[in-house]
């Protein structure tokens, strides 16, 4: 953490001294603490803000900074500024409503069968592993489940579900969406809410576990996924197609089916979440989703802060209850563990390799929003007792803070794991020094793939087949997604595994010949190295080649210069050079240049297939 100048001090102090004031103020409006909906809401948007802010200036978490907050206006262990329960439990619902519908809308079945056998195999034995772990574990610790209880149960499965809103979060702050380790982690979410779901629909009966009532929830389940799937194909498409022009009835629109399909649940039996999961799910199907998600992601940040801060105030106090802290303490160890234990193994021997496998187990190091659904309505139906609620809310606490530093720095973790891995047996993707690794007679060397590289080796295929330039035979790439090495391997072009932010592994892949090195990634994208130093090192390895690499500014590109790189390319410039002529005919009214252009551009696009899409 940096220090604190003191021009930051004044700011930190400035934004306390307004929160009490405007605090005070909220408080004195509805004439008691926390007396009304509306006070508690603005003091929960109050707090969020200036501990938001301090969290910037201290660069920590945003995430964290809002459940910090819910801390310190709750009545728990804060200054009681929000007092009443029902106000906080109407705002806590609300948010997770929407909250769980956003996460709907992001999840498009479809994909799943576009998936590789890497996320189906994980995703679907995930779970089953981290419950059966679970309930060893729990079960030495004394926990049983009988007699009206199922701590054991629930402690199990509420450990085995990760938190989608925390990872997406934090991962596309890093721009780690799209990678290999990313796309698997999303997969794996997207089965942990379908686990959920069943979870959901099992939890009603598990006091009276009778077969018929079991499947009687699944039917009702069924049922309404199947209705909402049939109104979201055939209703929904007219209804949104007359209002596309009315951002606001979209919006509305939007929330009403939420609403209306929590409703339907509610009145099946089911669970409001449920609902709004299975609203999400049913619009994310439609021609219409993305139109939605851009109107819905509008107040999505207002109602997922409420969720995070809501969630502080319910924290226990630890103070009062050291016994069930140090518990949630050991139960947040076993779940990190029990996390790389699941899913690991199973990358490893799908031949993921050590980073993309270690990665997707950091990722999903933490206990789930669904958790706390699950354990609250435990709790309400008496499945639980108020402790194994208050550890279930620890653990998530716990690791929700050590999960975000834990993301944050996943590069670091398996970077310093990796060698012990490799000690006890889990061996890298190699990156051998024989004779079939070298790069022997490639002059092109590509550091990195991602979607500019793939753009540029689909160029370069199209440029041999017209002229017969020979370029792909003088490729290499260098980078560490084993999916990318299989497509590039079927294409002819040399692929070799090894992180480009280590000199050693370009060392071992012998670029030393190569006449050009191109770098297409720039440095926010970039793990463990920038574009500077790559220029620095490449030139001490092969001084004679030609550098390329990608800068996003043209401060960082002059810089890139003058440390010796032979060529920076700007996307943003490149992309506004070519779009001037296409403004310029378009400016004066060249129609038959435009429809040439566009008629090219559908041709080339319907037919282009590229290594990333």
């Amino acid at each position: 953490m940096k220090q604190v100048t003191g021009k930051r001090k004044y700011l930190i102090t400035i934004a306390v001294v307004s929160f009490m004031f405007t605090a005070n103020i909220l408080l004195a409006s509805d004439g008691e603490a926390g007396g009304g909906i509306t006070g508690s809401v603005g003091i929960a948007i109050l707090a969020a803000m200036v501990m938001g802010f301090l969290s910037h200036i201290l660069k920590q978490p945003l995430l964290l900074a809002y459940i910090a907050a819910g801390v310190v206006i709750g009545p728990k262990i804060g200054l009681g500024f929000v007092a009443s329960e029902r106000d906080i439990e109407t705002i806590s619902r609300i948010g997770l409503i929407l909250l769980l519908f956003l996460i709907g809308l992001d999840i498009d079945i479809k994909k799943l069968r576009e998936s590789g056998a890497s996320l189906v195999a994980t995703g679907l034995s995930q779970f089953v592993l981290c419950v059966a772990m679970g309930l060893g574990f729990f079960s030495l610790l004394g926990y049983s489940a009988g007699q009206g209880r199922y701590d054991l149960l629930y402690l199990s499965v509420c450990c085995a579900i990760s938190s989608t809103a925390i990872v997406v979060k934090l991962l596309y702050g890093k721009f780690e969406l799209d990678t290999l380790a990313g796309r698997i982690t999303l997969g794996i979410l997207v089965f942990q809410d379908i686990w959920a779901i069943i979870v959901l629909g099992i939890q009603p009966n598990l006091a009276n576990p009778e077969i018929l009532a079991i499947l009687l929830s699944f039917a009702k389940g069924g049922l309404l996924v199947a209705a909402s799937l049939a109104v979201s194909k055939y209703i929904l498409p007219l209804v949104f197609r007359s209002i596309a022009k009315i951002p606001e009835l979209v919006l509305v629109s939007s929330l009403g089916w939420c609403f209306l399909v929590c409703g339907a649940a509610d009145g099946m039996g089911l669970s409001l979440e449920m609902g709004a999961l299975i609203a999400g799910v049913a619009i994310s199907t439609f021609p219409y989703n993305l139109d939605v998600i851009a109107k819905v992601v509008n107040i999505r940040d207002f109602f997922v802060t409420l969720f995070f801060v809501a969630l502080g105030m319910q924290i226990p106090n630890p103070l009062g209850e050291p016994s069930l802290l140090a518990m949630a303490g050991i139960a947040s160890l076993f779940l990190i563990a029990s996390r790389f234990l699941a899913i690991f193994p199973v990358l490893y021997f799908l031949k993921n390799g050590n980073r993309v496998s270690m990665l997707t187990s950091i990722n999903l190091s933490q206990i789930s929003e669904f958790a706390l659904v699950i354990a609250a309505l435990g709790f309400s139906s008496g499945h639980i007792g108020p402790d194994i609620l208050s550890i279930v809310i620890f653990i998530f606490v716990i690791t929700s803070v050590v999960s975000t530093y834990m993301i944050n720095y996943s590069d670091s973790i398996q970077k310093f794991l990796n060698p012990s891995l490799k000690m006890i047996g889990f061996k890298d993707l190699p990156l051998s020094k024989d004779e079939d690794t070298v790069t022997v007679g490639k002059e092109i060397a590509i550091l990195g793939f991602h979607r500019t590289a793939s753009s540029l080796v689909r160029e370069i295929m199209d440029l041999d087949e017209g002229n017969a330039s020979g370029l792909r035979d003088k490729l290499v790439v260098i980078d560490f997604n084993p999916e990318v090495h299989g497509r590039l391997q079927s294409l002819g072009i040399k692929a070799i595994y090894g992180d480009i932010g280590h000199m050693d592994t370009l060392h071992f892949a012998g670029i030393h010949d190569a006449k050009v090195v191109v770098s297409t990634i720039p440095d926010t994208i970039l793990v463990g190295t920038d574009n500077l130093r790559m220029i620095r090192g490449i030139r001490g390895m092969c001084p004679h080649a030609k550098i390329i690499v990608t800068a996003e500014s043209p401060s960082r590109a002059l810089k890139m210069y003058a440390e010796g790189a032979d060529y920076v390319a700007l996307p943003r410039v490149l992309t506004a050079r070519h779009l001037v002529s296409i403004i310029d005919d378009m400016a004066r009214g060249d129609e038959k240049r435009l429809v040439d252009l566009k008629s090219g551009e559908l041709g080339m696009l319907k037919t282009r297939d590229e290594i990333i899409s």
